[in-house]
């Protein structure tokens, strides 16, 4: 499924509305996926996406149709007489349009694109984006800056952000490709010395390393691990504090306490055992990774590319582990 993104705002919370700019092309997709699918589940899982986008598209399209498409039981659904003559319709609408969509990359995209990252995530994880569309697209350029700052889109000619936050409401556009979490970590060797900590206030008897540039103190926020999941902070004061978090990881590696940094920070080291991941039940709610641009940069044809390029491999490169 394609998602749109010419219309999203960036709301109050700071995410994506979704019945608000639910796009018409976007729910008749995901209307033919359901009944190709079988099942509002089956067709969530296929396209990616919660059953609750699943079932706000169909509301969508019939509050549209003014009639039930689908009748709906506990267990299945059957398509209403009003659905399949729709169904039919949607299917040569969506067929036009991925004709159309191909012809428009069919013709050459030139020209450049600014974009921004934080540092390390725009190594590990946008990098190989800019260099797959750089492939694609041979008459275009990218400027890539990597800088661990909010960069002013406008007043520093940036294109495309990418952004690890929960977004205040603004005139710019955004689209959320993904998520990362805080993990609380530590070596194996820290660990035969040390017994794991069993909840986040065994923390004030271990050594942590702190990634706050301003001193040792640092809060740690964590979630109970109950049904009303409430939020659980710990005051520590850290042993070693280290302004950049590289440095603070490799520490870590070597032994010498605690570190808690963003999940893609790690994932190799804890993927190959040079730390293990602790207190996974108390983790805090995921940060959001959005792209952000300014509304009218869609205008331009490389912008629009690389967005269209950009947010399924981002997509895909935030929806395992880091």
């Amino acid at each position: 499924m394609r998602f749109a993104y010419r219309h999203n705002r960036v709301n109050e919370q700071g995410s994506v509305s979704g019945l608000e700019t639910m796009d018409r092309l976007e729910a008749m997709s995901v209307f033919v996926a359901v009944v190709e699918a079988g099942s509002l589940a089956a067709a969530a899982r296929k396209l990616g996406c919660s059953p609750a986008t699943v079932t706000r598209a169909i509301a969508h399209l019939e509050t549209g149709a003014g009639e039930r498409l689908l009748a709906r039981t506990t267990r299945r659904f059957v398509i209403t007489e009003t659905g399949a003559r729709h169904l039919a319709t949607y299917r040569a609408m969506l067929e036009q349009m991925a004709d159309l969509e191909q012809r428009s990359r069919d013709v050459e995209v030139s020209g450049g694109v600014v974009v921004t990252a934080p540092e390390l995530f725009g190594r590990l994880k946008v990098l190989p984006v800019v260099e797959s569309f750089l492939a694609a697209h041979p008459g275009t350029q990218i400027r890539l800056l990597l800088l661990n700052r909010v960069v002013d889109l406008v007043g520093e000619g940036v294109d495309v952000a990418v952004r690890l936050a929960d977004l205040p409401d603004s005139s710019m556009t955004a689209i959320r490709v993904g998520e990362v979490g805080k993990l609380t970590c530590a070596a194996p060797a820290y660990l035969a010395r040390n017994a794991p900590p069993q909840s986040p206030s065994d923390l004030a008897d271990h050594w942590c390393i702190g990634l706050n540039e301003a001193g040792s103190k640092e809060l740690w926020r964590y979630r109970e691990p109950t049904a009303a999941r409430r939020a659980r902070s710990v005051q520590l004061t850290c042993r070693l504090a280290v302004n950049g978090v590289g440095a603070a990881i490799e520490s870590a590696e070597r032994g010498m306490g605690i570190v808690r940094p963003l999940s893609y920070q790690v994932e190799r080291q804890i993927a190959e055992g040079r730390l293990v991941a602790l207190l996974p039940d108390y983790a805090p709610p995921p940060i959001p990774v959005h792209l952000v641009f300014r509304p009218r940069m869609r205008d331009s044809s490389a912008v629009r590319a690389f967005i269209d390029h950009a947010v399924p491999l981002l997509r895909q490169a935030t929806s395992g582990p880091g």
